[in-house]
């Protein structure tokens, strides 16, 4: 019963652990729009996020 547990935390350690860190990029590159509209003085247009990451 004890490995079952294991198994069923250490699942929902690696998902928690996902989640955070696709809000924290999906944090970053609003950030870094932000940033980019400020330097040019205009909204930025670009689309979210890298393709490569959402994969």
């Amino acid at each position: 019963m004890d490995s079952r547990k294991t198994t069923q935390d250490s699942a929902e350690k690696q998902a928690r652990k996902a989640r955070l860190a696709e809000q924290l990029r999906a944090n970053l590159q609003k950030r870094k729009a932000q940033a980019r509209a400020r330097r040019t003085g205009e909204a930025d247009n670009r689309p979210e996020g890298i393709e490569a990451a959402k994969k």
